[in-house]
């Protein structure tokens, strides 16, 4: 079983050195950016000027010099790269992006080696999932709680939505549910139509908030949090979502709820087809690792890989 990494905390701004950063800006040149950058800040052509002879003098690119110059924020020049591109992040300062939480790193600082590293993963999976039919599906599970399950299937669904293709992110952790809250869904719209009333029969429904700031982004929240979890996960409804989904969306991602507090990660994980087990440094133990690993593949799913999730990245 491979692992990958995740460095430590959030990240803001925009790298310079290498990966996607590095590439864009330098297919962007001062052209399109330019005038994506002045509009965007209201720039007059004085200083437009003066971006560019900070640009001729110290050989960097226009972005750099806007920034250099106090004429722009980091957050700008990710933004006009994301509209230059079409890469769907969150809009610094809109009332959208206020309500994503600051872990969706991957959608407030889609250029930080942290979004990275999840795009990596996304590679990473898509790539060992190639040879299995239909859409790539995969339940993220931890043995512990702490490890980071919610942040890393967050992230990941923002990931894989800005490839283009439709994602659904469903909160299958009917214990202690977070997406709704990393993603501003508001409790009142998520207990009317989550997926614990999907499994108990009594929405047929498919409920999912489409994210704002995101457009090919779509989440199944909890709702509200039943009695019964594993007992619903077990039932045929989860096996007949799943594949009904699978016909709708390019991409689904599940998250689930810790192994100690039972078996509904292995359940949801046999459903899905595919696991990626989430560990943290130090701190997560080899032996319910391994347990979980163990009853993962007991239920005839494939563990892709395992992601090592370092403190101060993610909290569940």
């Amino acid at each position: 079983m491979d692992s990958l990494n995740i460095s430590k905390g959030t990240g803001t701004g925009v790298g310079t050195g290498t990966g996607i950063a590095a590439d864009t800006q330098r297919a962007s040149r001062d052209g399109p950016i330019g005038d994506l950058l002045s509009q965007a800040r209201d720039l007059q052509p004085e200083q437009v000027q003066r971006i560019l002879d900070h640009q001729r003098e110290h050989g960097v690119r226009f972005g750099e010099a806007a920034v250099a110059l106090g004429l722009a924020g980091a957050a700008d020049v990710a933004r006009a790269l994301s509209q230059q591109f079409r890469y769907a992040t969150a809009r610094p300062g809109s009332a959208d992006a206020a309500a994503l939480s600051p872990e969706l790193v991957v959608a407030h600082a889609p250029f930080s080696p942290q979004a990275e590293a999840f795009r990596g993963i996304r590679a990473q999976l898509k790539l060992r999932l190639r040879e299995r039919p239909g859409p790539p599906t995969v339940a993220v599970v931890s043995a512990e709680r702490g490890d980071g399950r919610s942040y890393v299937a967050a992230n990941l669904a923002v990931a894989f939505s800005q490839l283009g293709g439709r994602t659904l992110l469903i909160d299958a952790d009917l214990r202690h549910p977070r997406q709704h809250a990393l993603f501003g869904i508001a409790t009142g719209a998520s207990a009317a139509g989550g997926l614990a009333h999907m499994l108990s029969g009594r929405d047929d429904a498919l409920g999912v908030e489409a994210v704002a700031s995101l457009p090919s982004l779509f989440v199944l929240p909890v709702g509200a949090v039943p009695p019964n979890p594993l007992e619903l996960l077990e039932g045929a409804v989860l096996r007949r979502l799943l594949d009904d989904v699978r016909g709708k969306f390019d991409h689904v991602i599940v998250d689930t709820p810790s192994a100690i507090q039972g078996m509904d990660g292995a359940v949801t994980a046999a459903a899905c087809g595919a696991a990626l087990l989430v560990l943290r440094p130090d701190t997560s133990r080899l032996v319910p690792a391994q347990d979980l690993r163990a009853a993962v593949t007991a239920g005839g799913a494939l563990t892709v890989g395992a992601v090592f999730n370092r403190p101060g990245a993610g909290r569940r």
